[in-house]
């Protein structure tokens, strides 16, 4: 049985028991939204957003665009997971001018490592790149130099460093909502200075798994388990009626990352209900963060949902990993 081998008790982790003759390995909450559009007194939408605990309960960092569809990021609490309470103004970093100048922020993800909360985002700096800030206490938060030159998103962290270096996973892309994207490893000794680029994986061939065969994006951050890296990530899949975001796993290998040991041919969960195919962007289901328990090996995974809330599901990591290397299509 696959076993979480990094991470602390978590046994105060969100859960849901499966729904009774549900036969998939992870499901839904059944009170999804957990967040809603207007969780702030400005937010046009509230989605995309990473959560990790924190003192007594839960911190996070959350994608919020105002009533004007600026993209920023918003720090919140929660003492359980799933009631949260989200700040009505955007964080506020400190750092180097350049570097801290806002354009836009979207897309969060938080990695704890080396006592300190690392966050990664898709900063706007002459286009999309990958913003990277840390924070102690969730109250004061400072921003290091941008990870990479334009264009990339999906900026993800690993929660431990391998010889020393920091590992990071990302998308290249370019200006807009492009029709392509694969999935690449970098290393850093500094979180400034990123190089041994390595491929990963990328899109699937249509006839092996099409709800992943126009590009994929790494998601949460990945949960080191005794069968390798659990890598939750979305793919997607371009119809007549445009994108569709649906979400699967991928194992990776423990200490060299970017070699893929194998990875979902059916999802784990696509856009079926009304809060997924309905919002500011239809058919969307986009996972950002996943609480996990050693104890339980329960895990919890905060997806947004159609561009507008925020989505919660459950699973068994060994349920999954097992889903994950009988469906292998690597």
């Amino acid at each position: 049985m696959a076993k979480i081998i990094n991470g602390s008790s978590l046994p105060n982790i969100p859960w849901q028991d499966r729904p009774e003759g549900d036969c998939m390995p992870v499901w839904r909450y059944d009170a999804n939204p957990i967040i809603g559009r207007h969780a702030t007194k400005r937010s046009n939408s509230v989605f995309n957003s990473a959560v990790v605990p924190f003192g007594d309960g839960f911190a996070g960092v959350f994608r919020c665009d105002n009533r004007a569809v600026q993209m920023d990021i918003y720090v919140g609490f929660s003492k359980d997971g799933i009631n949260w309470e989200i700040s009505d103004d955007p964080i506020v970093f400190e750092g180097d001018p350049v570097v801290t100048e806002k354009v836009y922020r979207y897309d969060p993800r938080v990695c704890c490592l080396d006592g300190k909360y690392y966050i990664t985002w898709c900063n706007g700096y002459h286009g999309p790149t990958i913003g990277i800030g840390w924070t102690e206490d969730f109250k004061t938060f400072h921003q290091l130099e941008n990870a990479f030159l334009p264009y990339n998103r999906n900026g993800v962290l690993f929660p431990r460093k391998i010889d020393g270096k920091y590992m990071l996973m990302s998308r290249p892309s370019d200006t807009g909502h492009t029709p392509f994207g694969d999935i690449f490893y970098s290393e850093s000794p500094d979180l400034e200075y990123w190089g041994h680029h390595r491929f990963v994986m990328g899109p699937s061939d249509f006839e092996d798994s099409a709800w992943q065969c126009c590009k994929i994006g790494a998601g949460p951050i990945p949960i080191e388990t005794s069968e390798g890296w659990l890598m939750f990530y979305h793919g997607v899949h371009r119809t007549c009626q445009g994108y569709n975001y649906s979400f699967g796993a991928a194992l990776l290998d423990l200490e060299q990352p970017w070699k893929v040991i194998a990875r979902t041919g059916p999802y784990l969960l696509h856009p079926e209900t009304l809060y997924e195919c309905t919002g500011d962007v239809p058919n969307v289901c986009f996972p950002c963060a996943a609480l996990h328990d050693p104890e339980t090996g329960r895990v919890a995974v905060y997806y947004g949902a159609a561009d507008t809330v925020v989505g919660l599901a459950f699973g068994y990591i060994d349920e999954i990993i097992d889903f994950v290397k009988k469906t292998n299509i690597e």
